[in-house]
């Protein structure tokens, strides 16, 4: 069986090779290809094809541009994003810009090899510590959306599904794929619904989806 084949884009050193050891421990992944910059990743995208990048996009080797570059060119690519703490306004940018699952450099690696098999997946996996700072920076509006009940909001059983399809990290595209709609029902549906909860991103459908116990335990950690 072919194993998954990882990027892993740091420009520090020690972070870089200690993720690369990490991944070279389990079974299923291999490593390909390491970039410290933007111009290397660039390169090693298109020349090894890689299942999911692990990247910390918050380094000034990066450009603030590069996730949503990447999740219109390379579409397949899944992104693991580990960073130090960031604004709760820029987590929500990742999120909104293609990146999968993300975690914080000071979490374990039991979180790590656990995020790492979800990305691959396609399945979203936030640190609790990353739940935590995506809740504190939501304005006031979107905490008195997110306090009602799925039913004091009229969401119709559709868009729970929704919901729970985007909370878990699936694109468009996946959505109506898994519910067999067309790619623009599924986007009416996201529209309505952040409508709905009065958040304007994908985090605060995220959050909102954790705060109603719309998804399986195992969707999150909490530390």
């Amino acid at each position: 069986m072919a194993k998954i084949k990882v990027i892993i884009a740091d420009n520090n050193f020690l972070t870089r090779k200690g993720l690369v050891a990490l991944t070279a421990e389990l079974e299923d992944f291999t490593v390909v290809a390491e970039a410290e910059n933007q111009k290397e990743l660039l390169e090693k995208i298109k020349l090894y094809k890689a299942n999911v990048l692990i990247i910390d996009h918050s380094s000034d080797a990066f450009k603030s541009d590069t996730l949503l570059y990447l999740s219109k060119k390379h579409s397949s690519l899944k992104i693991l994003a580990i960073t130090e703490p960031q604004l709760p306004s820029v987590m929500s940018k990742a999120l909104e810009t293609g990146v999968t699952s993300y975690l914080l450099k000071d979490c374990s690696k039991d979180e790590i090899i656990e995020a790492l098999y979800n990305t691959n997946e396609g399945k979203r996996f936030l640190c609790g510590k990353i739940v935590d700072r995506l809740m504190q920076g939501e304005t006031a509006s979107e905490k008195a959306s997110s306090a009602n009940s799925c039913a004091g909001l009229n969401i119709t059983d559709r868009e729970i599904e929704v919901i729970k399809m985007i909370a878990e990290g699936h694109s468009n595209k996946e959505i109506a794929d898994l519910l067999f709609l067309s790619t623009h029902t599924v986007t009416t549906h996201r529209k309505n619904i952040m409508s709905k909860l009065g958040v304007n991103n994908t985090a605060g459908v995220v959050m909102f989806a954790v705060k109603e116990n719309l998804l399986t335990p195992n969707k999150f950690l909490f530390s």
